[in-house]
This record gives structure tokens, C-alpha cells and sequence, in this order.
């Protein structure tokens, strides 16, 4: 049991690190369609939890960590969607005078 539990420590810990490197090296340009993909991504993991956690009978610690899960990817999901929102709001060509009604 401890074993697999530090061997997944460290695999996290790993991917931490990994995934803080390649986030920091992207160019500002790329980080609306990164933001994009990451959020389906974050989708997936949503899902994933979901699953593990129905899945959890009677243990109350992956219960509660799937529950935690699930609240910390939907965050990042509705935060992803609204930061890529905003940023493609940017992107909008301002309507010129007698232009607002129309779409």
C-alpha cells in the first residue's frame, strides 16, 4: 500500500514539474489555443473522477478525494472557458456607429 502510494507521489510530482516547463516556455501568442486544449483535457479528468468516484464503496478517503477532484477540474474547466472567452472577445472587430444592433 505505501509503496504504491510513493510511486504515485512521485509520478504527480513528476508531472508537475514537467507540465510547470512546458507551460512556462510557450510564447504568448499560443496560450488562447493552449487554453483551449487544456480545458479539454480538463474535461476528460472531470470525467475520469466522476467515474472513480461512484466507483467508491465504502472508502471514505477516495470518496473524498474524488469529490475533491471533481470540484477542482470543473473549476479549472469554467475558468478555462471564461479566460479563453474573454481573450476571444478581444479578437472582435468594434462595431462602428449604427452597427450596434446588428450581429
Amino acid at each position: 500500500m505505501a509503496e504504491g502510494l510513493l510511486n504515485n507521489l512521485y509520478i504527480f510530482v513528476l508531472a508537475m514539474f514537467t507540465g510547470f516547463e512546458v507551460i512556462t516556455k510557450v510564447p504568448p501568442l499560443l496560450h488562447t489555443p493552449l487554453m483551449s486544449g487544456s480545458n479539454a483535457i480538463s474535461g476528460i479528468s472531470v470525467v475520469g473522477a466522476l467515474v472513480i468516484t461512484a466507483a467508491a464503496t465504502g472508502d471514505r478517503l477516495i470518496l473524498m478525494l474524488g469529490v475533491v477532484a471533481v470540484a477542482m477540474g470543473m473549476i479549472n474547466v469554467m475558468g478555462g472557458f471564461l479566460v479563453t472567452d474573454r481573450m476571444l472577445e478581444m479578437f472582435k472587430g468594434k462595431k462602428g456607429p449604427g452597427e450596434e444592433g446588428k450581429s
